[in-house]
């Protein structure tokens, strides 16, 4: 695939929403009609679709048909999440680049905003967002940032920038980059980590100009991603990998972001059990040859703890003592090893 630009006879839009998607044929529609009824000229909407088995090219090439800003690539292969994005991004003529997620919602305005944001060219706009429940109709947190005023940030506020946003760019509908930026970084490095776009964002040398956005712009439909069956892998082990790679970063930023080996955290791999994540297939693969004795044998009494009662308890924990842990109630209480006391926290906190 080549990094192809408009030719001299063509009218280069101001911004591309880029989209890789795999497997999303239910909600990808909604999707898009979020993006296109915001629609304007010098806006267009880059569809890669990673060989999708299900009916995602039934749902996307009528609306392709019908709009001419929307333009869909089916992948012969699926190459994974980053080098689709990355491919998502060569493909689209945009001086920016909006990395939407394929399943998430634009609020409205959204794209009107963005426009009125990059019109003093910053290289990276960071948008805030909320998070629903799957269905969209409940509020589970109302902002990934703190929902104070607009902030711009210089190469000299890398490590404030960091520390400030990184957790939030895990998120990749959070990013809005110039493209010449994007594609005069270092990106194959980062393929496979299922996080590449934070290694565009904090490797050297820093970003001269950042924005970051206060209002949220998009919904999240919490608890719907992909890798969720993979989440002990990707929290545990992918994430801090890509983290700490990010070697211009000081260890304490990153420590601040994510510890180097959070696996180490038995609380935190009792919460993965909770949520049916973690088990003694977990345990054998990541975990047994790691550690001292004494965290093994916990680790595998965690993984042999009935998912019932790890949920309970993780739950109670979230109400009692990690008051702010929201989103991780949510999961508990509606997720596949819900009890009827991770529901009953839940509602006490108004989920």
């Amino acid at each position: 695939m080549s990094e192809r630009e408009p030719s001299g006879e063509e009218k280069r839009p101001k911004l591309s929403v880029c989209i890789a998607t795999f497997k999303r044929a239910r909600f990808i529609g909604e999707t898009l009609q979020s993006i296109l009824s915001q629609l304007e000229p010098g806006v267009e909407v880059v569809v890669v679709d990673g060989a999708s088995p299900d009916e995602t090219a039934a749902v996307v090439a009528p609306l392709a048909a019908a709009y001419p800003a929307l333009r869909y690539h089916r992948e012969p292969v699926n190459s994974g999440v980053d080098a689709d994005y990355d491919k998502a991004v060569a493909y689209a003529r945009g001086d920016y680049c909006w990395l939407m997620s394929d399943d998430d919602l634009l609020m409205p305005g959204a794209v009107a905003r963005v426009l009125a944001a990059v019109a003093d060219r910053p290289d990276l706009l960071i948008v805030n967002a909320e998070t629903r429940t799957p269905d969209l109709a409940q509020v589970v947190d109302p902002a990934l940032l703190p929902p104070e005023s607009d902030r711009d940030y210089g190469p000299q506020d890398r490590d404030a920038l960091f520390l400030a946003t990184a957790s939030t760019l895990s998120f990749i509908g959070a990013m809005v980059i110039r493209r010449e930026v994007w594609l005069a970084r270092e990106r194959a490095r980062y393929h496979g980590s299922l996080f590449a776009h934070v290694g565009v964002v904090f490797q050297d040398p820093p970003l001269e100009k950042v924005r970051v956005l206060a209002q949220p712009l998009v919904r999240i439909r919490w608890g719907n991603a992909m890798w969720t069956s993979r989440g002990f892998e990707i929290w545990m082990f992918k994430w801090p990998a890509l983290i700490w790679s990010l070697e211009g970063i000081p260890a304490s930023a990153r420590a601040a972001v994510c510890p180097r080996e959070p696996w180490r955290n038995l609380r935190m791999v009792g919460l993965h059990r909770a949520l049916g994540g973690y088990s003694s297939a977990e345990y054998r693969t990541w975990l047994a040859g790691r550690g001292e004795r004494p965290f093994r044998l916990l680790a595998r009494i965690i993984a042999e703890l009935p998912t019932g009662l790890a949920n309970a308890l993780a739950a109670a924990y979230c109400l009692l003592v990690a008051r702010g842990a929201r989103r991780e109630l949510y999961d508990l209480a509606y997720g596949r090893n819900a009890t009827w006391v991770a529901r009953w926290a839940a509602r006490r906190r108004g989920l």
